[in-house]
């Protein structure tokens, strides 16, 4: 991977299956070069799988396998734009059904607790729409959710 700027994500030695995760569930994924540790490290030994560089939709990642100092948070998430209900339930119970948890307003966990936004394109026409009142009604429509519900999006800019 040539890039001039990657996004680099830290895992306690599970870098590989988080990335073919991520390379089978999301679009324009892929798993590329593996490389092993050429000797002992605090996290693993000579021959482990030190880091794995991956895609996920187009953008280029580094997992490494550092250790168990460091967790993932919110402060970090990935945005993923769906395109209709579909869509959204497909990536969200890959997520939630392979060990994650959910979260509110369309926000859910992995297993290895990276965080992820199963964002509809509706919902982001719906809080910005020129008619405030009808993108506030959206906006609290969607605080209820976990899950997001693109009907229920809909009907509430309607009311």
């Amino acid at each position: 991977m040539i890039s001039k700027n990657t996004i680099c994500l830290w895992y306690d030695g599970t870098a590989l299956d988080a990335a073919k995760f991520y390379a089978e569930t999301f679009p324009d994924s892929t798993v590329g070069a593996v490389l092993r540790a050429p000797g002992d490290y605090p996290a693993g030994k000579q021959g482990d799988v030190l880091t794995v560089e991956f895609t996920v939709m187009g953008i280029p990642c580094l997992g490494l396998n550092g250790g168990s100092a460091f967790k993932h948070n919110e402060a970090f998430s990935f945005q993923v734009a769906t395109d209709d209900q579909a869509e959204t339930d497909r990536l969200w119970n890959a997520i939630v059904g392979n060990g994650g948890q959910e979260s509110a307003c369309g926000w859910c966990k992995d297993k290895w607790g990276l965080s992820w936004q199963i964002t509809p394109r509706v919902l982001t026409a719906a809080i910005t729409d020129p008619d405030r009142a009808a993108a506030k009604r959206a906006f609290d429509a969607m605080m209820g959710m976990r899950k997001i519900d693109i009907a229920a999006i809909e009907a509430a800019l309607k009311r």
